[in-house]
């Protein structure tokens, strides 16, 4: 919870303060003076029962007072709303205090809940409300540093194990003018192999300092979704290779979709991404897309280990990656599932994740409207 939203919650409280004195004070004017008025009537009323002579002086007194009555009555009502006023004024300022020094306490990370008079009992419902969510988005911020700071720490790590390499191998086949042509074969694929490493590590380090720092803004456009994905499945020919994989691709010819080209790519990439990296050699991931009413439907299914419950909710979180080994080659910078997410949010989507039975299932679910355009 940001300074802005707790001293929007102060500025509710001390409207909410004022709002209460207001219908404090009208209560008590209107009460004043039925009350007075009452009274007045019902002293009418029993003087009328005796009967008084003009040479007497309470008859003369009494007779003053009912002339001058209704200004008894406004002085009355006046001093009585004044009194009341300053009372009400006094108690609404040792309240606002109370609350104003309650809400330092928001942002003490100290555990423990807010304790406020039992008058003020909303006011402390709103507050310890405000240092829960403060506190949950602390510990969040908190969570996703440390994440990333760990991550940092062992790609940086990682980065020297292919450097290393890559100048060894350079280095042999440098100084051994007479190697063979096999070996010399060998050595430059061994090489080729690290450099392509350390560039994914690089580009890992890029993605995170881009997620940081990048203002995302969509720049829409209507194009075929069935051409995209035909597009990204082609270029996913070679990653697919290595692990003997296939991509069943089923959608409509000439689905139409309103959206930032080069962002839906990037979502699509990334999920398919994660398909590849977790699934099961020699196996199929199937890509279909329909459309279901107002809604787009883009679903992403392989083959793979079941992810847990609790590591499935995670898994769109910054930094996050499933597999949390030093070494691997998958997982990642635990980036893109979360820049999926936030970029399928931008477009007023939704993505979720499920897995059971050795499946994992992502599905991206997009608005769409009616168009014009044919592919």
């Amino acid at each position: 919870m940001s300074r802005d939203t707790i001293d929007r919650t102060i500025k509710n409280i001390r409207r909410q303060f004022l709002r209460r004195l207001l219908i404090r004070i009208l209560i008590t004017v209107i009460c004043t003076v039925i009350g007075s008025v009452v009274v007045y009537f019902l002293a009418d009323w029993i003087c009328s029962q005796y009967t008084w002579y003009t040479y007497q002086r309470s008859y003369m007194l009494l007779t003053g007072l009912r002339l001058v009555a209704p200004l008894l009555v406004i002085v009355l009502c006046l001093l009585v709303t004044a009194a009341f006023c300053v009372q009400g004024w006094n108690r609404t300022l040792a309240y606002l205090s109370e609350t104003l020094h309650a809400a330092e306490e928001i942002t003490d990370e100290r555990p423990g809940q807010i304790a406020l008079s039992p008058a003020l009992q909303d006011v402390e419902m709103q507050l310890n409300y405000a240092k829960l969510n403060l506190r949950e988005s602390r510990s969040a911020a908190k969570e996703a540093e440390q994440r990333k700071n760990d991550l940092i720490v062992y790609l940086a790590h990682d980065l020297k194990t292919p450097l290393t390499s890559v100048i060894g191998y350079l280095s042999l086949l440098h100084d051994e003018q007479s190697m063979s042509a096999d070996l010399r074969e060998k050595y430059t694929d061994i090489a080729l192999d690290k450099a392509l490493r350390l560039e994914d590590l690089i580009n890992e380090f890029f993605e995170i300092t881009r997620f940081n720092l990048t203002a995302v803004t969509l720049e829409p456009k209507t194009v075929s979704l069935s051409r995209m994905l035909e597009q990204i499945v082609f270029e996913f020919q070679p990653m697919l290779a290595e692990k003997e994989l296939q991509i069943d691709l089923s959608c409509p010819a000439g689905l139409a979709l309103t959206c930032d080209p080069d962002k839906m790519q990037r979502v699509l990439d990334n999920i398919l991404r994660n398909a590849v990296n977790y699934s099961f050699s020699s196996g199929v991931i199937t890509l279909s897309a329909e459309r279901k009413g107002n809604i787009l439907e883009i679903t992403c299914r392989n083959r793979g280990q079941t992810i847990p419950p609790e590591k499935l909710e995670r898994i769109f979180d910054q930094f996050y990656r499933l597999d949390a080994a030093r070494s691997s080659k998958t997982g990642g910078a635990g980036l893109g599932l979360a820049i999926a997410k936030q970029l399928v949010g931008l477009h007023g989507g939704s993505i979720t994740a499920q897995s059971a039975d050795q499946t994992i299932s992502i599905t991206v679910r997009l608005p769409c409207r009616e168009t014009s355009a044919t592919f």
